[in-house]
């Protein structure tokens, strides 16, 4: 699939040029000609009768949205970010004149990284507050949890993580990659470009890393290879030396790694200190739930050499991706890094706006039913596109931890990859 082109205003009489303005505005810069008409056409604010025709918190000023994530309990470490991002959309979104004419409000809940806070968190947002949209969640027991609670009571979420799969719901718009963009894509370059043979299953103990696991399991045998171990670990564990002892004594080529939150602290320092040096590759570790967010707490000495299968590192070169980073680090401090799911998360408060704009209203059911085919040009990733089954059209990337806490992108894949959440012989 062809990228659309990406036409920019000139920086005569843009608000680039104008001095004084919020940090948000800097990133406008970045933004297409259709988003910036789109955003000046939405100060002619239509009537609140015509817009909000189901009870949502929207007046004829304001529209109010929640941001549901943990930030206490051990999924704090990697969920931060994503408050971050969706907060500097909304705050850009604003600065461009809001959706509809309306600024953006939001209340903020945390999910305590504890699955039934998530569901009941949930539930206030939609029925007490009458929320518009919800950004939130991150992993995908909170994701299970709240789900029941965002169908019943007909709202939308954005959901921000890579996941594996095999969930479609008309209530979520899922802006992470999913198993085939992210599981098999990532094996097929190990395998090819690595010669990989031998494989070490290793994860946090909850639904995403036995499901996705269980999907690499399938694919890694459809391939005529073997899987040598297989553990699973419950959430702020943080003893590993028994499992990498079992690695040793294995000696897999890849250590396939779904360990999530605070947990990977300790595993990647215990690696480290038993003599396991990633850098060379004997064996390779490969992981998918380890971004730059996580990297702050391991120390990039600890994970230096792994490699991870992602769709956005924060080193992407490319003019959305530079805009972003720098808007970015002049809201939230110099020193901040950013990862797959807090660009991701990024991306929720923005396509929301685009369907809620080409509905021309805030009701639940309308701003489903114009959200397929919606496009996003400015994707710090680059760019994507909401598939008829709510997931995005993305591309496949791999990265190699740097010693600074950066990846290098080694690995690209050349089309966008189709989301498909339900592929055929790994259900």
């Amino acid at each position: 699939m062809r990228n659309p082109s990406d036409l920019r205003l000139s920086n005569a009489g843009s608000p680039c040029q104008v001095s004084g303005r919020r940090l948000a505005v800097k990133a406008l810069c970045a933004l297409p000609v259709s988003l910036l008409l789109a955003s000046h056409l939405a100060w002619a604010a239509p009537a609140t009768s015509e817009v909000n025709t189901t009870g949502l918190a929207v007046t004829d000023d304001t529209v109010t949205v929640g941001i549901l994530h943990s930030v206490t309990g051990t999924m704090a470490i990697s969920e931060t970010g994503s408050v971050q991002a969706e907060k500097l959309a909304i705050d850009q979104i604003n600065a461009m004149g809001g959706v509809l004419g309306r600024k953006i409000e939001y209340i903020q809940e945390d999910g305590a990284s504890d699955w039934p806070t998530f569901a009941e968190k949930s539930k206030k947002l939609l029925v007490n507050d009458k929320t518009a949209a919800v950004f939130g969640c991150w992993t995908s027991a909170s994701r299970k949890a709240v789900l029941p609670v965002f169908e019943q009571y007909n709202g939308m979420l954005y959901y921000p993580t890579f996941y594996e799969g095999l969930e479609q719901s008309p209530n979520v718009i899922y802006t992470g990659q999913e198993a085939t963009q992210q599981i098999i894509a990532g094996i097929d370059w190990v395998v090819k470009e690595k010669g990989a043979k031998t494989f070490y299953l290793l994860g946090s103990d909850y639904i995403w890393p036995r499901t996705s696991n269980k999907i690499a399991r399938k694919h890694i045998e459809k391939l005529g290879l073997t899987v040598v171990g297989e553990e699973y670990y419950p959430l702020g564990h943080t003893q590993f030396n028994s499992v990498i002892n079992k690695i040793k004594l294995k000696k897999p080529d890849v250590i396939y790694a779904i360990v999530v939150g605070g947990s990977n602290v300790a595993f990647y320092k215990q690696l480290n200190a038993a003599g396991i040096k990633l850098t060379s590759e004997k064996p390779l570790l490969l992981t998918i739930s380890v971004t730059e967010d996580e990297i702050l707490g391991i120390g990039g000495e600890n994970i230096e050499g792994a490699y991870a299968a992602m769709k956005y590192f924060q080193s992407l070169d490319n003019p959305n991706n530079a805009a972003f980073v720098q808007a970015f680090k002049d809201k939230w401090g110099k020193d901040i890094v950013i990862g797959d799911v807090t660009q991701a998360a990024y991306l929720g408060p923005w396509l929301w706006k685009a369907a809620v704009e080409k509905a021309g209203s805030f009701d639940i059911d309308k701003v489903r039913a114009a959200s397929p085919g919606i496009e996003l040009t400015t994707a710090p990733e680059g760019y994507v596109k909401i598939h008829e089954n709510h997931h995005l059209w993305s591309k496949t990337r791999v990265g190699l931890a740097q010693k600074d806490g950066q990846y290098k992108v080694v690995f690209e894949s050349a089309d966008l990859i189709e989301p498909n959440p339900f592929p055929v012989g790994y259900q």
